[in-house]
């Protein structure tokens, strides 16, 4: 790239230096930001952010994302957080991965990737996490979820929709950062929460589903497969992760 190594940049494989560090963990949105690594053939290192003992919370992590949210990647241009804005500026530094800016399906594009990151991406965490925006009640709880995966129904009914429009940009046959982020919110969505996810039938959305059984099949899921363990079919037929290391939490 021309532009030198952030400080810390270390091997990845022990041969040529890496570009990228990726503060990750297992199954976290961490995940895209690994799977668009891949899909570019990017150098890159991991370091293990450990959610179980609240690392993502510690100084040294706050200093990288103060949200205290993962992921986060370190770049030669400093640290990157947000899931959408890494994946934009991967696209735009590598060339891939999304519509040129000066391309005429850059719009599209981009109102999308953003409805995913500022829409959906937020309702899975209502859904998820209840109880950090409405507190301990129960019955909220429970009326928050019900009607959270109602939106999260109709905004997968939008994506479903754009998909059948055959962009170039979404569901087609070169994944994008679209694709790359709306799969494993899909996974998610049939894994969560722990034995309240029952309402979630991605053959509801035909369109989606075929989406996220292509990308199975590409090298980049592979190696998320395998850095994760995501099971064979991690987007169409998950099952809950069984790291080499780190926990999925």
């Amino acid at each position: 790239m021309g532009r030198g190594l952030a400080p810390g940049m270390v091997p990845r494989h022990g041969g040529a230096m890496t570009t990228y560090r990726l503060h990750y963990a297992p199954d976290n949105a961490s995940l895209i930001v690994r799977l668009a690594l891949e899909e570019l053939a990017a150098p890159y290192a991991t370091v293990l952010v450990d959610r179980a003992t609240r690392g993502h919370k510690a100084p040294d992590y706050l200093r990288l994302n103060p949200n205290g949210l993962i992921p986060v990647l370190e770049t030669p241009d400093g640290p990157l957080f947000e899931t959408g804005a890494i994946l934009l500026w991967l696209a735009d530094r590598h060339g891939a991965l999304a519509p040129a800016p000066d391309s005429a399906d850059r719009a599209g594009f981009l109102k999308w990737l953003f409805f995913t990151a500022n829409t959906l991406h937020p309702a899975l965490r209502l859904t998820f996490y209840p109880g950090q925006y409405v507190g301990e009640d129960a019955g909220a709880q429970t009326r928050l979820r019900a009607h959270m995966q109602g939106e999260i129904g109709h905004h997968l009914d939008k994506l479903e929709a754009v998909a059948g429009q055959a962009p170039g940009w979404f569901a087609a046959p070169a994944p994008t950062g679209l694709d790359i982020y709306v799969a494993p919110l899909l996974r998610w969505l049939a894994l969560f929460p722990v034995g309240e996810s029952g309402w979630f039938d991605l053959g509801r959305w035909p369109r989606l589903h075929a989406m996220a059984e292509a990308l199975e099949a590409r090298d980049s899921v592979a190696a998320a497969v395998a850095a994760e363990g995501l099971g064979p079919q991690p987007f169409t037929a998950p099952r809950h992760a069984d790291p080499p290391e780190g926990t999925a939490t």
